[in-house]
């Protein structure tokens, strides 16, 4: 990264600083157009899946239980759709990928959860008609926005690898907290431990869920918890709050969608098992981790701010000292 010429007093020249680009790779287009898709999708399929759980009826694309797994898979759908819409205010995969990674598993997950229970799905072993035909626009759905999600990953690398992708001064770095990083990857492993064993062996892992699943609801479940601990632990990896800005939006609005339903179906939770206190520690943590990195990111903008207030710069002096 080269360093903008100084002016005397070490500030930076306003017309220098405007010119400088931010490093990175430059975002595919492909990978905003898809993830507002995607959003645009979640909300209206999430919020019907959350809303129907919480009156008690499991409107999934297969036959559920209890109406609790599939509203959780809705609100996380719901939590996630408002990081998705910021995507395209970026300028650099850098800073969406923490967040668009986890989409990706998300919807290879969902889609292959789905072809493995296909025996199942409403529009194999009939119900009401409703969800027979929310089944059978599940299955096509779900499978081109998982074949698109991987082919704009593709498209994305097969980009530049770097170059200019706006203008204006260079994003100061906001590294995590030293003191945070142990509770990030503890957070980040449990979820990625869950969210494995629960998709790759169901059934021993459905067992401590707290509540009645069947196979494809535990495996829907597990994609979910998959994915929540790729994003946070990529938001580790990045060692930036500013990157990770986009999933420091998700995770606590999945945190909160997730909590709600579970406050209103909380007769259906066995609240006295290990498996409901160790989800709500992890949807806490999610909640503490989104809202710590945005007051830790809107503190450094103010202190950037202050430092870059216009002023003259000390010991400046005139043309003919």
């Amino acid at each position: 990264m080269s360093v903008p010429a100084t002016g005397r007093g070490g500030a930076v020249p306003a017309a220098t600083a405007a010119a400088v680009s931010a490093p990175g790779r430059p975002l595919s287009s492909a990978v905003v157009v898809l993830s507002t898709v995607v959003a645009v999708i979640s909300l209206g399929v999430g919020a019907l899946l959350a809303v129907a759980g919480a009156a008690g009826y499991a409107a999934g694309a297969w036959v559920s239980p209890e109406p609790l797994s599939p509203g959780l898979i809705g609100a996380a759908m719901v939590g996630v759709a408002p990081g998705l819409l910021t995507l395209g205010r970026a300028g650099t995969w850098e800073e969406v990928r923490s967040l668009y990674l986890p989409l990706v598993v998300v919807m290879v997950g969902l889609s292959a959860v789905t072809l493995l229970n296909a025996g199942s799905l409403r529009v194999a072993v009939g119900g009401p008609l409703f969800l027979v035909l929310f089944s059978l626009g599940w299955v096509p759905v779900v499978g081109a926005l998982a074949l698109a999600s991987v082919g704009c990953l593709a498209a994305q690398y097969r980009g530049p690898a770097a170059g200019p992708s706006r203008t204006g001064p260079v994003p100061v770095p906001v590294p995590v907290p030293a003191w945070s990083r142990p509770l990030l990857a503890v957070l980040g492993s449990g979820w990625l431990g869950i969210g494995a064993g629960l998709l790759l062996l169901p059934g021993f892992w459905s067992a401590f869920v707290p509540w009645t699943v069947n196979r494809a609801d535990a495996q829907g479940l597990g994609v979910w918890a998959l994915s929540l601990g790729v994003g946070v632990l990529a938001s580790l990896a990045e060692d930036d709050l500013g990157r990770s800005r986009p999933a420091l939006r998700a995770v606590p609005a999945v945190a909160v969608a997730c909590g709600l339903l579970l406050a209103v179906r909380a007769s259906d939770v066995a609240w006295g098992s290990g498996g409901a206190l160790s989800l709500l520690a992890l949807l806490g943590g999610l909640l503490v981790t989104g809202a710590t990195g945005q007051l830790l990111l809107a503190r450094a903008g103010r202190e950037g701010a202050g430092r870059a207030a216009p002023g003259k710069p000390r010991g400046e002096a005139g043309p003919d000292a």
